[in-house]
């Protein structure tokens, strides 16, 4: 397993620099947007996020779990409830860790003025936690990983992203646009990785169970 997070981790890489050089342009672009205004691109970003998060994160889990029908061991089988507690923490716990806490980390360590940790799964309760629900539902009747994890990367950035332009109150010098750009990328390139794959695939059992 330490060996499979390893080669994750080192090919998504690149991708993962791609989407947080994104997120730094849009930044440039955004500063002077109303906190308003980027709390609600915030909650439109970061409840998505878990959506898709929610969505690979019980696919990997449903097509890499097998269960025993007979004599035949067939995979994609899984109990719904397993699948669900699975897709719903992580998902939801670590996009909040992605989106919400390390981007709070800089945010005090640039001693922003407005930096507060934005908690979706209870501050809007009602619209991230359905999404959550929706994506390991859809997981579960259709499981696909690849093209929701590469748009779960860019989504991912540009929520914690809007968490940081919540947060400022100044014009930015180039050290608080590196230091961003590092806790931009090292809050979508674990957790994602994570997320995604590390954690679900935790739970799988190679031998087949009685279905």
């Amino acid at each position: 397993m330490g060996k499979q997070i390893l080669v994750e981790l080192r090919r998504h890489a690149p991708f993962t620099i791609l989407g947080t050089m994104t997120g730094i342009v849009i930044m440039a672009f955004s500063l002077k947007l109303p906190d308003k205004f980027s709390y609600n691109i915030f909650y439109v970003l970061h409840p998505l996020h878990v959506f898709l998060s929610a969505l690979v994160t019980a696919a990997m889990y449903k097509l890499h779990t097998c269960s025993r029908i007979g004599s035949n061991c067939v995979k994609g089988q899984c109990n719904f409830w397993s699948l669900t507690i699975i897709g719903y923490i992580g998902s939801v716990g670590i996009a909040t860790i992605s989106d919400s806490l390390i981007p709070y980390v800089a945010e005090s360590l640039l001693n922003m003025p407005n930096k507060r940790i934005h908690l979706g799964f209870i501050e809007k309760w009602w619209l991230v936690n359905p999404l959550a629900i929706l994506g390991i539902t859809v997981a579960y009747c259709k499981p696909t990983t690849k093209f929701p994890h590469s748009l779960h990367v860019l989504l991912s950035t540009w929520a914690s992203l809007f968490h940081i332009i919540m947060a400022k109150g100044e014009i930015l010098n180039w050290f608080s646009y590196t230091l961003i750009f590092l806790f931009l990328f090292l809050a979508v390139w674990i957790p994602c990785c994570v997320s995604d794959i590390v954690f679900p695939l935790l739970f799988v059992r190679n031998n087949c169970k009685e279905g």
